[in-house]
């Protein structure tokens, strides 16, 4: 399908999860990047698109998108196949809890505006940014790592990429960019570098984006 488009940031994990998604569902798009280290975001033209002034939003047939939860459902419901989503709804739920301990208690405490607020409004050191950064997936990761060992098939739910994998391939990306230990998920580590294998999945890694930094 034309005219669907993407704005993000090449180092956006909610952009990511979105790239990721189109991807595997092989929907084409074009992307918008929106520099989020200048306040790109916070444009009067890109407000007017996304009153939040977050990435990502998507333009679809002439309505905006916002908020990476809601598009991915979305882009699961508009193409169909591949699933992301399980067709049982015991195993659907248990996709979607994976995904929301990403995307409710990781993600959120650890995006670019909390750790500026820490170091600008707090007073935080690198250090102590690092040591909250670790803090967090460390938490997330350790429940996610039982998850996947119960539930994973190779992929972080079953056989099959899932929206949980959408989740997990970026924040593993942060994790390791931010020098997070990662052995103590071993499970999470395969689960998450099996799906980044996937040539559909690597083609919408944070350093081949069209305005990553070279």
């Amino acid at each position: 399908m034309s005219g669907v488009v993407l704005h993000g940031y090449w180092r956006s994990s909610a952009a990511y999860r979105v790239r990721m998604a189109l991807n595997l569902k092989g929907v084409a798009y074009t992307q918008i990047n929106h520099d989020l280290r200048i306040g790109a975001q916070r444009d009067d033209a890109y407000l007017a698109i996304a009153p939040h002034g977050l990435v990502p939003a998507l333009q679809v047939d002439g309505r905006v998108l916002i908020e990476s939860p809601a598009i991915l459902e979305w882009i699961d419901a508009r193409w169909p196949e591949p699933m992301l989503l399980p067709r049982d709804e015991d195993d659907k739920a248990i996709v979607r809890s994976m995904a929301a301990l990403i995307a409710c208690d990781i993600h959120p405490l650890n995006n670019l505006r909390i750790l500026k607020a820490l170091k600008h409004d707090f007073g935080a050191d690198q250090a102590q940014i690092d040591a909250w950064t670790h803090r967090w997936i460390g938490a997330g990761f350790g429940a996610l790592e039982q998850m996947i060992a119960r539930h994973g098939d190779g992929f972080a739910f079953g056989d099959a990429p899932t929206l949980a994998d959408c989740y997990l391939v970026p924040q593993l990306f942060n994790a390791r960019r931010s020098g997070v230990d990662l052995t103590p998920y071993p499970a999470l580590v395969a689960a998450g570098d099996k799906a980044a294998a996937l040539t559909t999945v690597a083609a919408a890694r944070p350093d081949v984006q069209p305005d990553a930094d070279r």
